[in-house]
Formats: structure tokens, C-alpha cells, sequence
């Protein structure tokens, strides 16, 4: 029988499915540095903990967002602190800088931490850079990393195409991830070829606002898919809980449920 070693890595990975099926529902709420704030001071935790109570496996935040999350809410939650930042008022938007270290993740109880790659930007080399160092830093540490790499830059075309969405999950695994998170391929149904070409657990990213989150989430746990990452489609829903427990029902394959009733949307909310 093949047993798996118990490391720090290997512990906080687990707990990052809550359901203990190695799938995952990540809601990304790093927005506010890139785009600005996502709700007032009083409704953010409202929204974490309708996130929480929804069934979510993990939020993404920044250090400094972290630090205001009451600990009690993230009990049943793994919190995943994002150390990658542009904003939406750059000369290049694509271009990411770190904005924190592995050492701090840690200090702030994080599950695993993530940093974001743009393939095909002007600033790619200093991107891939930034990814493998993070990535020695959480093998030092004992921390997964999640990687959010994307064909996106002056050179790409079209980033959909199957073959550029399967090189970037490639390139997460050369240099170091645990994970990858990357766009849903176009056509939908190639989506199969890149999870069957990456050594890496692939997690979709939900996408803009519009459209079915909960299509998004059918096709791509169809297409072998281990999760789904959603911000904006939770954040800016009118039932940010609801929208949650329809997405992990989806994700991890049980009925939808929530705690209590949800909640109307938040005072705020862009």
C-alpha cells in the first residue's frame, strides 16, 4: 500500500479540502488591490463568513487583509495569502510584483500561499522569477503554492487556446507549484487535454461577473478538473452564500446546503 509521508506541505494541503476529496473551491478576494474595494469595513467579514458558511475550501486574501479576518471564521476555512499585486491603474496592468514573503504567510497561519504569473507579458522573466524563488521558500517552509499563471500579455492572441493554457500549467509544475490555477480553455471541451497534459491538480478561474458560474463549474470538474477559483461572481451576487454552497455542490459533488439563511448582498458591494 503507497502511504503518503506526513511533511507540513502534505498536512496543509489536506485541510485545504474540507470535504478530504482533494477537490477545491477557492474565493479569491485579492480585488481590492487591483480594483479597489469590494465592500465596506463592516460588511467584509458578513461576507467571509457567508463565504465559510457556504462551503467554501479557501479564500485568497492579502497579507493585510488577513490580519482583519476575525480567526474565528477561517476555523473551517483555509485561508491562502496572495503575494503577487498590480493595480488597475499601471502602465502595464499584466505586470506583477511580489508584495510579500512566505515567512509572513506562515506567521499569519496560512494554508498556502499563491502568486501570480502572466505568460507573454513584457515583464514575464521577472514573473517566472519571482515564481520559482516563492517556490523554494514554501518547500523551505512547508507551504503549497498555488500558482496563478494565465496566457496574457501583448504577445497572446487568443488565451483560450488549449495548447498555451496547457504550457502554463506546465510551467507551474517545472518550477515548483503544488497547484495551478488558469483559465478555462476554448473550446470548452479541449479543457480535458490540458488536465491530462499538467503534473499539477488544475483549478479553473471563475471569470469575470457575467455568465453561468455554475456552468463554468459543471464543465470544468467534467473535464477532470480538481476545483474552481471565484471572486467576482460571489463577491458581486446578490446571495453571496447561496452562490457558494450551488458552486461547491458542484465542486465536491453532494447536495447544496447552507448554514442559515443567506444573505442579501452587501452594503457596498461594487
Amino acid at each position: 500500500m503507497i502511504t503518503t509521508t506526513l511533511t507540513g506541505k502534505s498536512l496543509r494541503l489536506a485541510r485545504l479540502s474540507r470535504s478530504g476529496d482533494g477537490r477545491f473551491l477557492f474565493v479569491p478576494l485579492d480585488h481590492s488591490v487591483s480594483d479597489g474595494p469590494i465592500g465596506d469595513v463592516a460588511g467584509f467579514p458578513r461576507l467571509v463568513e457567508d463565504i465559510v458558511a457556504g462551503g467554501a475550501d479557501g479564500v485568497v486574501v492579502h497579507k493585510g487583509r488577513a490580519r482583519l479576518i476575525p480567526a474565528s471564521l477561517l476555523s473551517d476555512c483555509g485561508l491562502i495569502v496572495h503575494l503577487s499585486a498590480s493595480t488597475a491603474h499601471a502602465p502595464d496592468v499584466n505586470a506583477k510584483v511580489l508584495v510579500g514573503e512566505v515567512d509572513e504567510a506562515v506567521r499569519l497561519g496560512a494554508d498556502a500561499v499563491s502568486v501570480h504569473v502572466n505568460i507573454g507579458s513584457d515583464t514575464e522573466a521577472a514573473q517566472l522569477g519571482d515564481l520559482g524563488m516563492v517556490a523554494s521558500e514554501c518547500d523551505r517552509w512547508g507551504v503549497p503554492l498555488l500558482a496563478m499563471i494565465y496566457p496574457r500579455g501583448p504577445r497572446i492572441d487568443n488565451p483560450g487556446l488549449p495548447e498555451l493554457i496547457a504550457h502554463a500549467a506546465n510551467i507551474a509544475a517545472d518550477l515548483g507549484a503544488d497547484m495551478v490555477k488558469t483559465v478555462m480553455a476554448q473550446p470548452i471541451e479541449r479543457m480535458a487535454d490540458v488536465v491530462a497534459s499538467s503534473p499539477l491538480p488544475v483549478v479553473v478561474a471563475g471569470g469575470g461577473s457575467g455568465g453561468d458560474p455554475a456552468g463554468l463549474a459543471a464543465s470544468a470538474m467534467a473535464a477532470g478538473c480538481r476545483g474552481l477559483a471565484v471572486g467576482r461572481r460571489v463577491f458581486t451576487s446578490a446571495s453571496p452564500r447561496l452562490t457558494v454552497a450551488e458552486l461547491a455542490a458542484i465542486v465536491h459533488g453532494r447536495a447544496p446546503s447552507t448554514e442559515s439563511e443567506p444573505r442579501t448582498r452587501l452594503a457596498g458591494v461594487l
